[in-house]
């Protein structure tokens, strides 16, 4: 069935539609317009520069045309005058404004008060008036460098009156109204004098310090110092707002900011330090009147200060709302009154604040959520991180308790409200995954409402030249924002032409604005609210026996039972196939398994325990993967299983008083179950898992049986059964094949080595005889395969090692039958033209028969003349010259024979 989207939404949806297209065609006719001018005759005058890798932009007067031809490069231009003149005004200001400080803290003495008066009235309103003068004759950068003069002389005027005429006036005080004159007496002068920029920003400043300043002066308590605070970031954002001038707008805004900050912490500290709800009021008030002129203040914002205002208010809201009643709550409970409160803060999605405040508001709420949740997590992680420490002390005894269990030391008074918050926050997003249709209606005019103006801005980019719309390619043009960047007759398809602006196919000349950001469907943020309420509720089940102590029956019990619960979602989830519940499944199978080694942790303190939860769990995971689709989950589900099996099976041994190394062959009980299990399913995509897990409980197995030779060689040989048993199998021979011949011969080797036997034989002929039996069969298959492949590394296993002992055996039982072997497989090469045997028995005999003659000939070597050594020699070298053509033949023959051999 198709889904038909409420009508609020069907109408957001197709007014950012309509708009796209607008603002799509309005970028076409811009382009096209640039095109026009582009294909006109260029001017008769080449450019100054040229460089092909350089754009014109558009003149302001001829929207789309190019103001250079492509590829000019404006020349460089000497340091321009002006900038030279404003580094002279600058060093002349900068050097009036340090004589005049020295005039009034140095020279100020020696003069008496009409004199005093005189100068600085005369400097201060020279100073004062000669911007006006100097505007009307266009000299600006002179003017303002006056105007910064006479900056610093009202102050400096200001200093001179509180030391001269009111010394005995308090400093705080004088500072207060001297602040609130000359912020008074520059706003009159800027606005004034309109075109110098210093004037407003400066009283802006000056602006910030009177009601500060007066209240501290005042010895007012800490509230009133934050009311006035707040009252001076009221007049910032009123500034900011309809203020004249970006510089007066931008210092109001940072000084708005600051004093906004310093006026919420006051309240907060006030509020969270309050000895009862009824000292919490009076801070909740200024709380509260902080969070309505942010609101205020964000109904009228851009974007991203409406966004920021709305932060700021909901958070203040909590904070006023919250700390009444937290107040009265013990410690361990104050954050439920925030989180309600926090919660409380969702209701602005049916209000008509503007989208980008509510949006704001909204986030508050989260985080205030997210601040709760994190509050809960250190106790979460003791309870599931703390049963680790029974790993060094497994079957000591019950404990008492959980949380002797947990062996934590937390507060846990403290942590009371930890699971509340947990459940409460899980019964919100469950309710909100059952009842997903209703909490959507309820969102839906949030989503489509629209801030004031933003369609006809989205929608033509109104602007000057250059800017973004206007398709030029010094804009980087924006395209419409639809997802694809096709045209508008395409409907958004991907893989658009050339010509058409967007991400699929973008020409050179669009720089494509953003595409609409993608939001998340629906059925993700049902599955997350889902998960999201399956993973906190566990948790804040978890949370609330250690709370609340329950004795380590109840708490092995719950954990066991809580398994089972998120098992039973995650089968009945992967089975359900619905898109919105896809996250849910998999989010219980992970904590399903996290739960399942937290309660096996758990029980270590206890036999009977041990074997009750491994033995529940095994059964829960089996049938789990019995009841689970084919896949991912059914799996895992299996491989869990297993696990618990081997598990089992070591508790066997260890209930038994077997030594480790004795209860290793129990532990190959579960791995051979994997074979079975295997066998009977084959090719089925759950088997591989299944015996791979397996195989991992047999290295457990040989890991226990190390320390004891014997026992070790019996279960690498019983492992190489178990290898052997899967290799039978076509799908797995081609490893399992391998792997039992290395078991079974390195279980030879060890239970050789265990009885001190040294033959080197001994460890040889275990490899020697199966590899020359697997040989001899790839023979009889393949007539063609090479014997050195069948045979070779079978007879060198053996023959190699022995020469290499027989040379330095001083007994004559080891070379004969070392001879003998070799020449039986000699003469066995050369009857079945086998050129590996051929080769290598022949090389062992040969160099065997001379170990055995070396002696002989080391004697008689020494008692021949020594000229005679040399003369044989010679005769030798002579006779192979004599017939070096025969031999030459006879050499080639011998090779063509033994290249013959297979």
């Amino acid at each position: 069935m198709e889904h038909v989207p409420p009508p609020a939404e069907e109408l957001a949806r197709l007014d950012r539609e309509l708009a796209e297209l607008d603002a799509r065609r309005a970028q076409l006719l811009t382009r096209r317009a640039w095109l026009l001018a582009a294909l006109r005759p260029p001017a008769p005058t080449a450019a100054p520069g040229w460089n092909p890798s350089a754009w014109g932009a558009p003149p302001s007067g001829r929207p789309g045309g190019p103001a250079q031809p492509w590829g000019h490069v404006p020349p460089k231009q000497p340091s321009a005058p002006r900038s030279a003149q404003n580094v002279l005004l600058t060093l002349g200001g900068l050097l009036l404004t340090i004589a005049a400080i020295a005039f009034t803290l140095v020279s100020w003495g020696s003069m008496g008060i009409g004199g005093r008066s005189a100068v600085l009235a005369l400097v201060t309103v020279g100073a004062l008036a000669s911007p006006a003068v100097l505007l009307r004759r266009g000299l600006t950068a002179t003017a303002e460098a006056l105007a910064a003069l006479a900056l610093v002389l009202t102050l400096l005027d200001a200093y001179a009156v509180h030391a001269v005429a009111a010394p005995d006036t308090d400093g705080l005080g004088f500072t207060a109204v001297a602040a609130a004159v000359l912020a008074a007496l520059w706003t009159a002068y800027g606005l004034a004098l309109g075109k110098l920029r210093l004037p407003l920003p400066a009283a802006v400043v000056l602006a910030q310090w009177p009601l500060l300043f007066g209240a501290w002066a005042a010895g007012a308590p800490a509230l009133v110092a934050g009311w006035a605070l707040l009252a001076t970031a009221v007049l910032d954002g009123a500034i900011a707002l309809w203020g004249k001038g970006t510089a007066a707008r931008v210092t109001a805004c940072v000084g708005g900011s600051a004093m906004a900050f310093s006026a919420l912490m006051v309240g907060l500290t006030l509020s969270v330090t309050a000895a009862g709800p009824l000292g919490a009021l009076a801070p909740g008030a200024l709380l509260l009147t902080a969070a309505a002129a942010a609101l205020a203040g964000a109904w009228r914002a851009p974007k991203g200060f409406a966004r920021a205002g709305g932060v700021v208010a909901g958070l203040a809201v909590v904070a006023a709302v919250g700390g009444v009643p937290a107040a009265a709550l013990p410690e361990g409970w104050r954050v439920l009154a925030y989180l309600l409160a926090g919660l409380a803060l969702t209701t602005v999605v049916r209000t008509r604040l503007p989208k980008n405040a509510a949006i704001g508001v909204l986030v508050a709420s989260a985080a205030v959520v997210a601040g709760a949740l994190v509050g809960a997590l250190p106790g979460l992680a003791a309870v599931l991180l703390g049963p680790v420490t029974l790993l060094s002390d497994v079957w000591a005894g019950s404990p008492g308790g959980f949380r002797s269990a947990v062996g934590s030391t937390l507060p846990w008074s403290e942590l009371a409200a930890a699971p509340v918050v947990l459940a409460l926050v899980a019964g919100l997003l469950g309710a909100a995954y059952r009842w997903w249709p209703s909490a959507a209606r309820i969102a839906a005019p949030l989503i489509a409402r629209e801030e004031p103006g933003s369609a006809g801005a989205a929608a033509y980019g109104a602007g000057p030249a250059g800017a973004q719309g206007t398709g030029t390619p010094e804009a980087g043009g924006a395209a419409a924002p639809g997802a694809s960047g096709a045209p508008w007759y395409a409907g958004g398809r991907a893989g658009a032409p050339w010509y058409a602006g967007g991400r699929a196919g973008a020409p050179w000349y669009a720089g494509g604005a953003p595409a609409a950001r993608r939001r998340p469907s629906e059925a993700a943020l049902r599955g997350a609210a889902g998960a999201g309420a399956a993973v906190l509720g566990w948790g804040a089940l978890l949370l609330a026996g250690a709370v609340l102590d329950v004795p380590y029956a109840i708490a092995v019990a719950g954990e066991t039972v809580l398994v089972a619960g998120l098992l039973a979602l995650a089968v009945r989830g992967a089975g359900s196939g619905r898109e919105a519940s896809a996250a849910v499944p998999v989010t219980a199978l992970v904590v399903a398994s996290a739960a399942a080694v937290s309660a096996g942790l758990l029980a270590l303190a206890s036999e009977g325990a041990s074997y009750a939860v491994f033995g529940a769990l095994t059964a829960l995971f089996a049938g789990a993967s019995v009841r689970a689709g084919a896949g991912v989950p059914r799996a895992v589900f299996a491989v869990a299983a297993t696990v618990g099996g081997t598990v089992l099976s070591g508790f066997a041994g260890r209930s038994l008083g077997l030594a480790p190394h004795e209860a290793a062959p129990l532990v190959l009980l579960v791995p051979a179950l994997t074979v079975l299990f295997g066998a009977r399913l084959r090719r089925n995509p759950v088997a591989l898992p299944v015996e791979l897990t397996g195989a991992l409980g047999a290295v457990v197995a040989v890991g226990l049986a190390v320390p004891d030779a014997p026992f070790l060689a019996l279960v690498l040989a019983l492992c190489g059964v178990l290898a052997a048993g899967a290799a039978v199998r076509p799908e797995r021979r081609p490893v399992a094949g391998h792997l039992a011949a290395a078991l079974f011969v390195l279980a030879t080797w060890v239970r050789l080595a265990a009885s001190e036997v040294s033959f080197p034989e001994a460890y040889a002929l275990p490899v020697t005889v199966p590899a020359l039996v697997v040989g001899f069969l790839r023979r009889r298959r393949d007539a063609e395969a090479s014997s050195w492949t069948a045979y070779g590394p079978g007879l060198a296993a053996t023959l190699l090692p022995s020469l290499a002992v027989a040379w330095t055996d001083p007994h004559w039982q080891r070379p004969l039958l070392l001879g003998v072997a070799a020449l039986v497989v000699t003469l066995l090469g050369a009857r079945y033209r086998l050129q590996a045997l051929l080769v290598l028995g022949g090389a062992v005999l040969a160099l065997d028969g001379l170990r055995e003659l070396a002696p002989y000939v080391v004697q008689v070597a020494s008692a021949l003349p020594r000229w005679l050594p040399p003369a044989l020699a010679g005769l030798l070298l002579l006779v192979v010259g004599a017939t070096y053509e025969q031999r030459l033949r006879d050499a080639r023959r011998l090779k063509d024979a033994l290249g013959r051999m297979r």
